[in-house]
C-alpha cells in the first residue's frame, strides 16, 4: 500500500522542497530533487500498470484510505486512492510526461532566475492530476479538479511580468471556472440523486436510474432536483450534462475552448506538460471514470458526440493557418481531444482512452521538440521567421518528424505496421461509423476531415519550420544550434512511444484482451458491441483516415515546397475565409463583446449608480460624509480669537434671556 501512497506524494515533497527551500539549498537541487522524485514515481507507475493493468489479477479496485476527510451529514468521504486499470494508465502518462518535463526543463529553463519556483509549481501541478485520477469520490476528484486548475494559473502566468502571460492565465482560470460550476451542479445532482458521492456507492446502483420501456418505477418517482421536478432517467441525463460541462472546460471543448491556445505563453515544457497528457485530458478521464452514468443516457452520449465532432473539425481549421508554432500544435491538441470525446459518446471508451495514451507520447514530443526549434532560433516562434532549419538541428528535425507521423496516423491499412496514431486515431473513426448514434454519420464526417486538415497542417509546419530558404536574419541563422543532451534524451524516449505504443497495446485497449485488460475499470452497456461491430465496416470506411492523411501531405507539398506562393495567392483569393481562420471563428472577439465588455460596463454602472450616488450619498459612506461636512463648519468656528469667544457668548446669552422672557409671557 506504501507504493501507492509513494506514487502519488513524492511529487508533492518535491514541490515542498522547491517552493519552500528552493532559495536555500539552490536551484541545481531544487532540479535534481524535483526531478529525482519524479523519476521514482514514474517508475513505480510503470511497475503498478504492469502488475494491475497487464496483469491476471481479478477483482475490484485496490483502495488505499489515507484519512477520514469529512463526515457531514449524509456524507461521509475519506481520502482513499482508488487503483484499477484507468488509474493505472493516467499514472502512467502523467507520470512519465511529468518527468520528461522535468528533465527538459533542467536545459530549457538553465537560464531562468526562478528555476526553484518552476520547478515546484511542475511537481504541485503533477501531484493535483494525481489527485484526480486516484480519486474514490467525486469530493476528492474535485479537490484535485481545482488543484490541476490553480497549478495550470502558475505555470501559465509563471513570467508574471510580460502581460500577456498574466492574461492568459487569468483567461484559463476564469473559462475553467464555467466549467466547474457545472461540475460542482453534477456532483450536488449526484449526491441528491444516489445519496452519496463515493464511487462504489453511485455505480452499484446507477443501473437503477436507467430508462425503462413502458415506464414503470423509474418514470413514476418524481424528484425534486435544482427546483426542477425531472424522473430518474431525466434527472440521470442531467447529471451527465452537467459533468460533461465540466470536462468541456478542462479539456478545451468547443465553445469552452478559448483558453488553450493563449496558455501558449507559459514555457514551453509547461505547454507539454498541459496539452500532451494531463490537465487537459482530465475531462476525458472523468467521462470515462463516469462511464457507469454516461452508458445509461443515449441523450448525454448524443452531446458529447456532437461536440467532441465539432470541436475536431472546429480546432483542426483553425490550424491550418496558424503561424506560431506552439499554435498549430496548441489546435492541433484541442482538435485530438475531440476525437477522444467522440470515442466516448459512441460508447468506445477503450478507444477513446488509448487515444489519450497515445497521443501523450507524440503530443509531447511535438511540444517539446518546438521548444528544441525556438530554443535553437532564439526564442522566435513565428514560423514566417524560420525555414531552412534542417541542416542546423537534425536532431530535433528527425524527431519532429517522426512525432508527424504519429499524429497524422502513418501506417500501411490492414496491417499491424505503423507509428502510434495509426492504431488509436484510426479505430475511433472505424468505430464511430460503426457506431448506432443517431449522429453517426455527422461525427464520421467531421472526423475525416479533420484527419485532412490534421495531416496538412502538421506537415505545413515541418516545410515551414525546416525547409526551403532560411527567414531569419542572418544573425539569428549563425547562431543556430542543437539542444543539449538534457533536452534531447527525453525526446529520444517520447519517440519510441511514438512509435511502438500503438502497436504494442492495441490489443489490450480495444482488442481481443479488452476485458482482461480493463477488469471493469470501464463499464460497456449489454447492448454495447462496437468491439466487435467495428472490424466489420466497410473498406472504404478503414481506409478514409489513410486517404485523408495522403491528401493532406501531398496539398502541403505542393503549396509549400513545389509551388510557395500559392499559399499567399489563396489567401488574397479568398481573405474573408483566410481572416475568420485566422482569427480562430471570432470567439475571442464574441466573448470579448458579450461577456468582457458586458461586465466591464455593468461594474462601471453600478459604481457610478450604486456606489458613488446611492452608497455615498445615502448609505453608510453618505452618512459618514454627512458627519465630516459638518465637522468641517464646526471645526470653523473654532478661530483662537478671544474677542469672537466673548462675541458668540454675548449671542447665547442674549438668546437665553429672550427665549426665558418670550416663554414666560406664553
Amino acid at each position: 500500500m506504501f507504493l501507492y501512497k509513494a506514487i502519488v506524494f513524492l511529487p508533492l515533497i518535491g514541490a515542498i522542497v522547491a517552493g519552500l527551500f528552493g532559495r536555500a539549498i539552490g536551484a541545481k537541487a531544487s532540479e535534481y530533487v524535483t526531478s529525482g522524485l519524479m523519476i521514482i514515481a514514474a517508475i513505480l507507475s510503470w511497475y503498478v500498470f504492469f502488475t494491475v493493468g497487464m496483469g491476471h489479477a481479478e477483482g475490484g479496485p485496490i483502495k488505499v484510505e489515507v484519512l477520514r476527510w469529512i463526515q457531514s451529514g449524509g456524507i461521509d468521504v475519506s481520502w482513499s486512492l482508488r487503483v484499477d486499470t484507468l488509474t493505472s494508465v493516467m499514472l502512467i502518462v502523467v507520470n512519465t510526461v511529468s518527468t520528461l518535463v522535468h528533465v527538459y526543463s533542467i536545459g530549457y529553463m538553465h537560464t531562468d532566475p526562478h528555476r526553484p519556483r518552476f520547478f515546484a509549481y511542475l511537481s504541485l501541478f503533477t501531484f493535483a492530476m494525481l489527485m484526480l485520477v486516484t480519486a474514490d469520490n467525486l469530493a476528492q476528484m474535485f479537490f484535485g479538479w481545482e488543484g490541476v486548475g490553480l497549478a495550470s494559473y502558475l505555470l501559465i502566468g509563471f513570467w508574471f511580468k510580460k502581460p500577456s502571460a498574466t492574461a492568459a492565465a487569468m483567461k484559463a482560470f476564469i473559462v475553467n471556472r464555467v466549467g466547474d460550476f457545472g461540475f460542482v451542479l453534477g456532483i450536488a445532482g449526484v449526491f441528491v440523486l444516489f445519496g452519496s458521492i463515493n464511487l462504489d456507492t453511485i455505480f452499484a446502483n446507477a443501473s437503477n436510474f436507467a430508462p425503462h420501456e413502458g415506464g414503470g418505477e423509474a418514470s413514476e418517482v418524481i424528484l425534486n432536483l435544482f427546483g426542477m421536478q425531472l424522473d430518474k432517467a431525466h434527472a440521470l441525463t442531467g447529471i451527465c450534462l452537467l459533468l460533461f460541462m465540466g470536462a468541456m472546460g478542462k479539456s478545451a471543448q468547443f465553445l469552452l475552448h478559448t483558453w488553450l491556445p493563449d496558455a501558449m505563453e507559459g514555457p514551453t515544457p509547461v505547454s507539454a506538460l498541459i496539452h500532451a497528457a494531463t490537465m487537459v485530458t482530465a475531462g476525458v478521464f472523468l467521462v470515462a471514470r463516469m462511464s457507469p452514468l454516461f452508458e445509461l443516457s443515449h441523450d448525454a452520449l448524443v452531446v458529447v458526440t456532437v461536440i467532441g465532432a465539432i470541436t475536431a473539425f472546429f480546432a483542426a481549421t483553425v490550424g491550418l493557418v496558424q503561424n506560431d508554432i506552439k499554435r498549430v500544435i496548441a489546435y492541433s491538441t484541442c482538435s485530438q481531444l475531440g476525437y477522444m470525446f467522440v470515442a466516448l459518446g459512441v460508447g468506445a471508451y477503450g478507444a477513446a482512452i488509448f487515444h489519450l495514451f497515445t497521443h501523450a507520447f507524440f503530443k509531447a514530443l511535438l511540444f517539446l521538440c518546438a521548444g528544441s526549434v525556438i530554443h535553437a532560433v532564439d526564442g522566435e516562434q513565428d514560423m514566417r521567421y524560420m525555414g531552412g532549419l534542417r541542416p542546423h538541428i537534425k536532431v530535433t528535425f528527425w524527431l519532429m518528424i517522426i512525432g508527424t507521423l504519429a499524429i497524422t496516423g502513418v501506417g500501411i491499412p490492414f496491417t499491424p505496421i505503423g507509428f502510434a496514431g495509426f492504431f488509436s486515431k484510426d479505430v475511433i473513426i472505424e468505430a464511430t461509423y460503426a457506431s448506432h448514434s443517431p449522429v453517426a454519420g455527422f461525427a464520421f464526417s467531421l472526423l475525416v476531415i479533420a484527419a485532412l486538415f490534421t495531416s496538412f497542417y502538421s506537415w505545413r509546419l515541418i516545410f515551414m519550420t525546416f525547409f526551403g530558404k532560411p527567414r531569419a536574419s542572418h544573425e539569428v541563422m549563425h547562431h543556430v544550434h542543437e539542444s543539449p543532451q538534457v533536452m534531447l534524451v527525453p525526446l529520444y524516449l517520447l519517440a519510441i512511444g511514438a512509435v511502438f505504443a500503438g502497436v504494442l497495446f492495441e490489443g489490450r485497449f480495444y482488442g481481443e484482451e479488452y476485458a482482461e485488460f480493463w477488469k471493469g475499470a470501464l463499464f460497456t452497456g449489454a447492448e454495447n458491441e462496437l468491439l466487435e461491430e467495428f472490424h466489420h465496416v466497410p473498406a472504404l470506411v478503414a481506409l478514409s483516415p489513410f486517404i485523408a492523411m495522403v491528401l493532406g501531405f501531398v496539398t502541403a507539398w505542393y503549396m509549400y515546397i513545389r509551388s510557395p506562393q500559392t499559399p499567399r495567392v489563396l489567401a488574397k483569393q479568398h481573405r474573408v475565409l483566410y481572416h475568420f481562420l485566422l482569427n480562430k471563428w471570432y470567439f475571442d472577439e464574441l466573448y470579448d463583446f458579450l461577456f468582457v465588455r458586458t461586465a466591464r460596463a455593468l461594474g462601471r454602472f453600478l459604481w457610478k449608480k450604486g456606489d458613488v450616488g446611492v452608497i455615498d450619498t445615502y448609505g453608510p459612506n453618505g452618512v459618514a460624509a454627512r458627519v465630516v461636512a459638518v465637522t468641517d463648519r464646526v471645526v470653523r468656528l473654532q478661530t483662537g480669537y478671544l474677542y469672537h469667544y466673548a462675541f458668540a457668548m454675548l449671542i447665547g446669552i442674549a438668546a437665553l434671556v429672550t427665549w426665558m422672557m418670550l416663554g414666560s409671557s406664553f
